[in-house]
């Protein structure tokens, strides 16, 4: 059974809880402060386990969690918030992260759409180049690292404007062998969970299915509107709605980089973070799709009728040259 710290409990001797901050079907978060270094404010994470799990699953989870929570106290990225100590008390095990101070997405948008107001496509765009860079760092660790869980509730942006992706809950390891293994088991938020990822972790997932839930991310930002569920989608494609019937003031760039992560097959999407951050400050030159070697299947049905019109179109110059020759003769 978990037992719930309360305000001024102090864990590890050195973690002085001041009130819970956010709570989650697998884990709580707690502000607390460090009482080792004065004046330090920090998340503290208490994972939580499914209490049917039998003795042996319980114990390869806390394992899995020990080497993972080692594996996020080496990294450093300025849009990550610091993960600082891990620890176990009981059956509870804990980690320990910077406090990041300033509001979530979610509330920033909850903000413009009570005002009847879009949030401007050039902040939302800054926004999208520091998710990009944290993301990229994730992505090209060894093994590489998904987050699984982006959406604007866990980015939050900081009094200085930096942006930071927080909640490691769903955070997902890329062993070379594609055996894959996660702090607490998950799949992440419906209405940003790419179609591959509802398979768990028996399921192959990389690199683009937190493209996708980048995309769907920006799409609900800029739309005040939720994208679409996926397996909605998968039923019935034009249940989304694009981006600029929404909101006009989007640029066509940014609509199509956005719709391009946001397709339902990982093959047709970006192949990885960068390029889709490019696609989307216009720093790619030419047709986006053809970004990372070749077409998408959508793109490539479309290039195909394009094909067979101007085939039909250049077939008939031709017979009308030819008919304007035969009358000059005659």
């Amino acid at each position: 059974m978990n037992n719930y710290p309360v305000s001024g409990k102090v864990l590890h001797e050195r973690y002085c809880i001041k009130h819970m901050i956010g709570q989650g079907g697998f884990g709580s978060i707690y502000l607390a402060e460090d009482m080792r270094l004065e004046g330090r404010l920090c998340a503290v994470k208490q994972v939580r386990y499914d209490p049917a799990f039998p003795d042996e699953m319980l114990k390869e989870s806390r394992d899995q969690f020990m080497r993972e929570a080692t594996v996020l106290a080496r990294l450093d990225h300025p849009n990550l918030p610091k993960v600082s100590d891990f620890f176990s008390i009981s059956q509870n095990d804990f980690l320990v992260m910077d406090y990041v101070p300033g509001d979530d997405l979610r509330t920033m948008l909850g903000k413009a759409e009570s005002s009847g107001k879009f949030l401007k496509e050039e902040e939302v765009l800054d926004w999208a180049v520091q998710i990009g860079d944290a993301l990229s760092y994730l992505h090209n660790q060894d093994p590489p690292i998904l987050h699984r869980d982006i959406k604007p509730s866990n980015l939050k942006v900081t009094p200085s404007g930096v942006i930071k992706l927080v909640d490691f809950g769903l955070v997902k390891l890329l062993a070379p062998d594609e055996v894959t293994i996660t702090i607490m088991q998950g799949q992440g938020s419906a209405l940003y969970t790419p179609l591959e990822q509802y398979g768990g972790d028996s399921s192959h997932t990389d690199a683009r299915a937190d493209v996708y839930a980048f995309g769907c991310t920006l799409y609900h930002l800029l739309t005040n509107t939720p994208p679409t569920n996926v397996r909605d989608r998968f039923l019935k494609p034009e249940s989304l709605v694009n981006p600029r019937s929404i909101n006009p003031a989007i640029t066509p760039r940014v609509e199509e980089a956005i719709l391009w992560a946001m397709a339902l097959h990982p093959d047709d999407r970006p192949k990885n973070v960068t390029v889709f951050v490019k696609a989307l400050t216009g720093e790619t030159t030419g047709n986006l799709h053809r970004i990372g070697g070749g077409y998408s299947r959508s793109l490539q049905a479309q290039l195909g009728k394009t094909e067979t019109q101007l085939g039909i179109l250049a077939g008939g110059l031709v017979f009308l040259s030819l008919l304007l020759t035969l009358i000059h003769n005659l």
